[in-house]
Order: structure tokens, then C-alpha cells, then sequence
């Protein structure tokens, strides 16, 4: 997802992945498994299959555990700040944890297409030797409206195209 914000001195890009679900919406999601499982399980050790209790348990702990992750993954951020001088883009999950600063007259966006059509394009913004990857986490539509966006803004576009070798 693509949110701009316009200041005095420039644009602000903010750039987070998608997010279908609300952590409240995993926990929901989690308790109506847990509510399913647990009665099939009961049902299976009334029967005389007890064993299948400490599976269903660590099934719904390995969901938790998936449903954690994801959602905390989710909350990665990239912010880049484009002004006449720099272009400055800080990265982190739920606060600032590092950060770059380029000139903007000779920063360029690496733009690598995919060999198939489904795959986001891989953005990188290359100054001398330093190469930053940038959003990641986008997907195709949102990765082609901000390389259409960068451009918009002066920022130099280099298309590349991947090795074309491909056995599967």
C-alpha cells in the first residue's frame, strides 16, 4: 500500500504491505479453529483415539505461532522522503530501525522484471555502492504505481531484465 504525503520541502512516501486482518481479526480467526478442533478432538477421544488431544493442541499452537508472524510482518514499514536534495528511505517494524540518505541528482531505481508475470518487479536504489531494496513487500500493481510515481518525481528508472534460464 502506497500513502503520499505532500510536505514544504517535498513528497513523503509511506509503504506498507497489505493487511486483510486486524490482529483482533487473527485472534477471531484463531478462536473459531481452536472452537472447531477441539470439539472434533473431544469427539475423537470419547471415541478411544485420547492421542489425538496433544496433537490438536499443538496444531492450534503452530497456527497461533504462523498467525503471529505473519501479522507482526505485516506491520514493516519503508518510508522515503524525496526532497530537492536527498532522497531519504527509513525502514522498520513499528518504529524507525535503519535508515539511508542519498543525493537525489544521482540516486537511480533499479527496476528488475520478472520472468513471470504474477511477481512483483524487484526495486532497488542504487547510489555508488550502496544498493538498498526497496518495498519488497509490494504487490505488482502497487510495485508499478510507485516506479510510475518515482518517475514522476525525477527519480532516474533503470530497467533490467533477469537471466531468462528458467527449468521449471
Amino acid at each position: 500500500m502506497i500513502e503520499r504525503i505532500e510536505n514544504d520541502n517535498g513528497t513523503s512516501l509511506v509503504l506498507t504491505p497489505n493487511r486483510s486482518l486486524s490482529w483482533q481479526g487473527n485472534l477471531i480467526l484463531w478462536c473459531a479453529f481452536t472452537v472447531l478442533v477441539l470439539v472434533i478432538a473431544t469427539g475423537m477421544a470419547l471415541a478411544g483415539a485420547w492421542v489425538v488431544l496433544p496433537f490438536a493442541g499443538l496444531e492450534l499452537l503452530g497456527l497461533l505461532a504462523g498467525l503471529y508472524y505473519t501479522s507482526r510482518q505485516c506491520h514493516q514499514q519503508e518510508v522515503l522522503h524525496i526532497t530537492p536534495e536527498t532522497v531519504r528511505l527509513e525502514k522498520g517494524l513499528y518504529q524507525k530501525e535503519c535508515e539511508w540518505e542519498m543525493p537525489r541528482q544521482w540516486v537511480r531505481l533499479y527496476l528488475t522484471m520478472p520472468i513471470r508475470g504474477w511477481k512483483p518487479p524487484r526495486l532497488q536504489l542504487v547510489h555508488r555502492d550502496t544498493e538498498v531494496t526497496l518495498a519488497s513487500f509490494l504487490n505488482p500493481e502497487d510495485a508499478k504505481a510507485l516506479v510510475a510515481l518515482l518517475e514522476s518525481r525525477g527519480i532516474q528508472i533503470e530497467r533490467q531484465r533477469p537471466n531468462q534460464i528458467v527449468w521449471f
